[in-house]
């Protein structure tokens, strides 16, 4: 269990050279069709400050997009002792507790860090969740915290929107300037320079979707695992799990940039979204809780 924590931090560094190689060959690429190499620079400057940017600033949109309200214990007692009694259990600062008014049952965590982390349950979770179950799903949300994923998961929110960004900026600047560029290659073979460009433009949003749900499925595997850790009881998580899968629905507002922050999909079924699906099947998840049961 701690050797895959102590994994996990290390995989941090690779996710984030994994994004800068796809930005950066994003740049190299228009630099390169440009003949002008202070492109490749200035688009990896640009990638930096926005995933800054976004370190610091993701929270709030996370909190703003998906609807969240603060509440402190008088507003929802139940919810805020569990959180609170979890914080105390694993040794972490209380973190923001808030409630989205959604029918749909989720929940995520997120923040920088645990003295920056913020833990959101919709009120359709609040509903069918009896006292167990719901301690199991925010102990799975206080894992992440406790795992260090919450900065993971901003840093990956963060460069995924930035290679969304710049890979519609090049596609711009490769079709319009394609077309009004002198070059000395002919008209075949700049056509075939631009579809490569564009191909590229195209495919690098997708490989980045691609790691942020390999990345997002293993630590919801991990944070399943810590949650039965601190609570002793895997069959509380596996039920709410089972319950998620039942009475599951898609979030009224979220966006795919932020699906794998939820303790289940929030988007509707389909070939794409099960292709690029930021969490492992229920099933998988409810089967692992009920195997290793006797380990915890």
């Amino acid at each position: 269990m701690y050797s895959a924590i102590a994994a996990n931090k290390r995989n941090t560094v690779f996710i984030i050279l994994i994004f800068l190689l796809i930005i950066g060959g994003l740049g190299a690429l228009v630099a390169w069709y440009f003949q002008d190499w202070s492109i490749a620079v200035i688009v990896l400057v640009i990638a930096a400050l926005y995933a800054v940017f976004q370190y610091f600033m993701a929270t709030r949109q996370t909190l703003a997009l998906s609807g969240a309200r603060q509440i402190q214990k008088a507003d929802n007692p139940r919810l805020y002792r569990v959180v609170e009694n979890l914080s105390i259990t694993d040794g972490l600062p209380m973190p923001k507790v808030y409630i989205i008014n959604d029918p749909a049952p989720n929940a995520f965590a997120t923040g920088r860090d645990p003295e920056h982390a913020v833990v959101a349950a919709t009120t359709g979770l609040l509903e069918i969740m009896d006292d167990q179950e719901l301690e199991g799903v925010m102990a799975h949300e206080m894992g992440h915290v406790k795992n260090y994923d919450i900065r993971v998961s901003l840093i990956v929110f963060g460069l995924v929107i930035a290679i969304g960004l710049i890979a519609d900026i090049i596609f711009r600047m490769i079709f319009w300037g394609g077309r009004s560029r002198n070059s000395n290659l002919g008209g075949p073979a700049l056509l075939v320079v631009i579809a490569i460009g564009l191909i590229a433009a195209i495919l690098a949003p997708i490989v980045a979707a691609v790691v942020q749900a390999a990345v997002s499925r293993q630590r919801e595997y991990l944070a399943d695992a810590t949650s039965s850790l601190t609570t002793r009881n895997p069959e509380g998580l596996a039920s709410a799990l089972e319950k998620l899968g039942q009475f599951g629905r898609p979030v009224q507002r979220t966006n795919t940039s932020m699906s794998h922050l939820w303790i289940a999909d929030p988007n509707r079924p389909g070939f794409l979204s099960k292709l690029f699906s930021t969490h492992p099947p229920l099933a998988d998840r409810i089967a692992r809780l009920r195997d290793n049961a006797t380990k915890f």
